[in-house]
């Protein structure tokens, strides 16, 4: 936790040359060792020469790598995987399709404005940090290195549970390997596709997400046409498993319940921001796949679970399985196929489960370790964590993410699963706490660029309803929290520890947040103001414009050079449909 700033750390350029070379631009031969500073003063001469094996030094940035249809197909990603493909069905089971469509509504309509607060902001401010770095500059340092961490901690420890899912799915074919050789053969490519470039993983990500996006679309479409009676030989079951009382099942408290399958299923949709300090012209590329997720929610969540609760009774086997079971025969998708005279069905949403658990374990490597580099580069991380290879990856955060997925891989291996499950409960209360944050960090932030004059105009994208929908956050987000913990008392049999497994992510909420407090004041001896001075916020690092007025004239030069390509003005007809596609889908 050095003295350094932010505003020095964080700015994430285009390097001037993809070469070896150091800030001055002469080149580092690495089979030298040199002395060089550290942040927190001395010199480090092993270090170096140890790094330089894997081209990691300092002075090297990460490159904006990734295009606008890479982060739009990184928001459907981080959205869809074995969440909806495989316990969707759960919610069902334990409320009914009604209570199982309203929750999952609300906290899509609660992540929907949890997103376009938090692409205000990193549309203006495209940093791999996102939100732990807005959490530092607009509210207190204390709140950026809790999110950080937190976010850190969240995706590092979802490495090994995405692990053990694929090597389920893969047994499903083959019992010739156990678990942790599947495991293992799996993350080693996964590895390797981060080390390469990071338009590598957009470009994995990118088809990743593209199969799992048509196996949906198909699955609505099967499932819809089978619940109508559309299928010969097959009558389907029209809304007979909405009458009769069948609609919401259990009160409250199974609405309630089920709102921690919904977190699950939507986890990661915060993963545009993140990789926004990566992707060219974040200015376009972040609004562009921020105006498009309503229309994933409602298409890829909302019509999935309609579709499952239209075909599939509350009280069908397969439904209450798949709430206890991973097997790919209990998916709700799978049994929709099946029922529909899709006999090999199986076989095929096994083929696509497996592509969105080797999403998951991409986008877990790629989220934990930018979190692990913005925090080294703000301070509150080792030091060494910050640097990055000619090539813009950074291999000492990426080789932290490996060795904690093994170490918390190995855990479950030697037999310590209530230890493992734990820490899953840990992250899974920190995943609200931080979206919940986001809310009040785009509350301080809209007060600050007030504060200090500047003008609305010159956000690439501005929030609707301002201030309505930072508070919604906040107040939807408390709510929520309130629910899981009544569901947790309420569930039967009652069990102590259901309650504490609910809240423990709150200690550590706490704890991290009160600790570098009082490291902050008793350590670094700063005795000013806890919450950064409105006037005082730092609105001009990193900013993708700065001058009044220069956003207008960077979006007219974009402009000119589409024209000038041949998609502006010649045919009209197909011309128009790219601008809509290019407005509302990429």
């Amino acid at each position: 936790m050095s003295e350094l700033t932010s505003a020095n750390m964080l700015t994430e350029k285009v390097p001037m040359s993809s070469s070896s070379s150091d800030v001055s631009g002469k080149a580092v031969d690495s089979s030298q060792e040199e002395e060089i500073p550290r942040p927190n003063g001395g010199v480090s001469t092993k270090t170096r020469t140890f790094w330089q094996k894997f081209r990691a030094e300092e002075g090297n940035e990460t490159q904006r790598g990734m295009h606008s249809r890479h982060l739009m197909m990184i928001a459907i990603g981080g959205t869809i995987g074995t969440g909806i493909f495989l316990s969707a069905g759960s919610a069902v089971a334990l409320a009914g399709p009604g209570s199982a469509l309203l929750s999952y509504f609300v906290v899509g309509l609660f992540v929907y404005t949890v997103v376009i607060t938090l692409g205000e902001m990193s549309s203006k401010y495209p940093v791999s940090g996102a939100f732990s770095i807005f959490g530092e500059r607009f509210v207190s340092p204390a709140l950026g290195f809790t999110l950080g961490w937190n976010y850190w901690l969240q995706w590092s420890l979802s490495i090994p549970s995405e692990l053990t899912a694929a090597a389920v799915i893969l047994q499903y074919w083959t019992q010739a390997l156990q678990t942790w050789e599947w495991a293992i053969i799996i993350i080693v490519p996964m590895f390797a596709i981060q080390l390469i470039h990071v338009r590598v993983y957009g470009e994995s990500e990118y088809w990743f997400a593209l199969i799992k996006v048509i196996m949906i679309i198909l699955f609505i479409i099967v499932g819809l046409i089978y619940d109508w009676g559309g299928v010969k030989g097959h009558p389907g079951p029209g809304l007979s498993n909405f009458h009769n009382g069948q609609s919401m099942i259990g009160g409250f408290a199974a609405f309630a319940q089920i709102f921690v399958y919904a977190f699950y299923s939507f986890g990661g949709i915060e993963l545009v921001a993140v990789a926004a300090g990566e992707s060219a012209k974040p200015y376009k590329a972040v609004p562009r796949a921020i105006k498009a997720t309503f229309f994933r929610i409602i298409l890829f969540y909302i019509l999935t679970i309609l579709t499952i609760g239209l075909c599939i009774n509350h009280a069908d086997d397969t439904l209450l399985t798949a709430a206890f079971d991973s097997s790919v025969a209990a998916s709700p998708i799978t049994v929709v196929f099946m029922r529909a005279g899709f006999g090999a069905a199986a076989h095929v949403v096994n083929a696509v489960l497996l592509t969105a658990v080797l999403s998951a374990t991409n986008s877990c490597f790629y989220a934990s370790s930018r979190m692990l580099l913005s925090l080294a580069r703000s301070g509150s991380a080792p030091w060494v964590f910050g640097w990055v290879n000619s090539r813009g990856v950074p291999v000492p955060a990426l080789l932290m993410s490996l060795a904690f997925a093994f170490f918390t891989f190995l855990t479950t291996i030697w037999g310590e699963g209530i230890a493992f499950t734990w820490l899953l409960n840990v992250t899974g209360i920190s995943a609200l706490l931080v979206w919940t944050s986001i809310g009040w960090i785009s509350i301080r932030f809209r007060q600050a660029y007030k504060a200090q004059g500047l003008s609305l105009l010159d956000l690439p994208y501005r929030q609707p309803l301002y201030p309505l929908l930072p508070v919604g956050v906040i107040v939807l987000g408390t709510l929520m929290f309130i629910a899981q913990g009544y569901a947790a008392v309420r569930q039967e049999p009652f069990e102590a520890r259901n309650v504490v497994a609910t809240y423990i992510g709150v200690a550590l909420y706490i704890i991290l947040y009160t600790g570098y407090t009082l490291y902050e004041k008793f350590v670094l001896g700063r005795t000013g103001q806890h919450f950064v001075p409105l006037a005082e916020v730092d609105l001009v690092s990193d900013a993708v414009w700065t001058r009044p007025g220069e956003g207008d004239e960077v979006r007219a030069r974009d402009k000119k050079e589409h024209e000038e390509q041949g998609l502006g003005e010649a045919r009209p007809g197909p011309a128009r449909v790219r601008r809509w596609l290019a407005r509302h889908v990429y």
